[in-house]
């Protein structure tokens, strides 16, 4: 099984990069994140001619999440448990019932900036949110791949110049504090398991020619339970899908399990 997380930055803006990628690279489940538009507004026809079930968590204009998948989708979750007031539209998960079912949950954690902000207890919140949703999801003992724009740059490895960003949420100790706990439960970095080089980003900003200058950060995770971990056979982060026309600012982290039983 083959599984893609990619912040697409916006999939109606973006459809015909979005398509052509799916089409070349031909995952199995896709994790979308900031889909930006409502449920009822999602391209769901233009995905389903390429062969995929289609569940979406949408909001106007921000935010928004889904899973795609070759394989039926069941036990679908629309939200993060643990506070009933957020209303922001920032995790979906499900059951992939392939011959060896795999749970996976899409993924966008808060940005948190400014740091001085109400953003920034609300991003670290929800973190301990997902710690202890992923914690209880982790007794089930299943295959599980929790993925997607996690906004934490975890090392200074993961960023092409550490230094601009000691004073941004995404690099402040109590973030990455947050995505440490996350491992501890037991959850491994794809990245880490594949044996990626230090440079290997997922994000450049579209500002001040970062892309030109490889000015990046890797931001987007694949953390896979210890059932997952046992089936990792590889992962690849497809940079060359930051040069597409009209390019989203991240680009996609593919996983490949083994599913034999």
């Amino acid at each position: 099984m083959r599984i893609a997380t990619w912040n697409v930055n916006s999939v109606n803006a973006r459809l015909p990069t979005v398509l052509a990628w799916l089409e070349a690279a031909n995952p199995d489940v896709v994790c979308f994140q900031e889909i930006k538009c409502v449920d009822e507004k999602f391209p769901r026809e233009a995905f389903e001619s390429l062969g995929y079930n289609v569940e979406t968590h949408g909001q106007k204009t921000y935010n928004g999440v889904a899973i795609l998948s070759k394989f039926p989708l069941s036990d679908i979750r629309r939200g993060l448990p643990g506070d009933d007031a957020d209303e922001q539209a920032r995790y979906i998960e499900a059951l992939i019932e392939a011959p060896v079912p795999v749970r996976v949950a899409s993924i966008y954690l808060p940005n948190g900036n400014p740091v001085g902000t109400e953003k920034f207890p609300y991003k670290l919140a929800w973190f301990q949110r997902l710690h202890d949703h992923a914690k209880a999801l982790l007794a089930y003992e299943e295959p599980l791949a929790l993925c997607g724009d996690y906004n934490c740059i975890l090392t200074p490895d993961d960023a092409a110049k550490p230094e601009d960003w000691v004073n941004d949420a995404l690099f402040q100790p109590e973030t990455r504090a947050a995505l440490n706990a996350m491992k501890w439960l037991g959850l491994s970095d794809a990245h880490d398991l594949g044996g990626e080089p230090k440079g290997t980003y997922t994000f450049w900003d579209y500002q001040a020619g970062a892309w030109q200058r490889n000015n990046g950060i890797r931001i987007d995770y694949a953390l896979l339970s210890p059932q997952a971990t046992d089936r990792f056979r590889g992962i690849e982060t497809h940079r060359d899908a930051r040069d597409m026309d009209k390019p989203s600012d991240h680009v996609p982290v593919v996983v490949d399990l083994d599913l034999e039983a």
